[in-house]
């Protein structure tokens, strides 16, 4: 007999991590968040749930504690380049790819950077 696990729309996947819908698919769409189930239903997409509740969540929603060190070590690594005169371009850059291979928020890279969000998502090339 087949088990049929628990599964959740976009917005219960979104209400379990306390964002909006359209946050929560934006997740999905960079790989920050489990992929939809294949062959669930034709029109809505689904998740497994258990999957979705063991995920780390990105973004600044998330404590600083669940960050961890490497990240907060890589946040602080950023400042650092930042704060030379000039800032290196180029470490700004490898860091920030760095950091989105991590899944850190956009936001929290460009202000540790000294950048503004929109260079950070050109030099991604996003």
């Amino acid at each position: 007999m087949d088990v049929i696990a628990e599964t959740w729309t976009s917005d219960e996947c979104a209400e379990h991590w306390g964002v909006k819908t359209t946050t929560w698919l934006g997740y999905v769409s960079r790989g920050q968040a489990p992929a939809p189930l294949a062959g669930i239903d034709g029109r809505r997409k689904r998740w497994d749930a258990d999957e979705v509740r063991a995920f780390p969540r990105p973004g600044a929603g998330r404590s600083r504690a669940g960050a961890g060190g490497e990240a907060e070590a890589l946040l602080a690594r950023m400042r650092e380049v930042a704060a030379q005169d000039p800032p290196s371009r180029e470490q700004q850059k490898e860091l920030l790819a760095t950091g989105r291979e991590q899944g850190l928020e956009i936001s929290a890279m460009a202000r540790a950077l000294g950048v503004s969000r929109r260079t950070a998502h050109t030099w991604l090339g996003a």
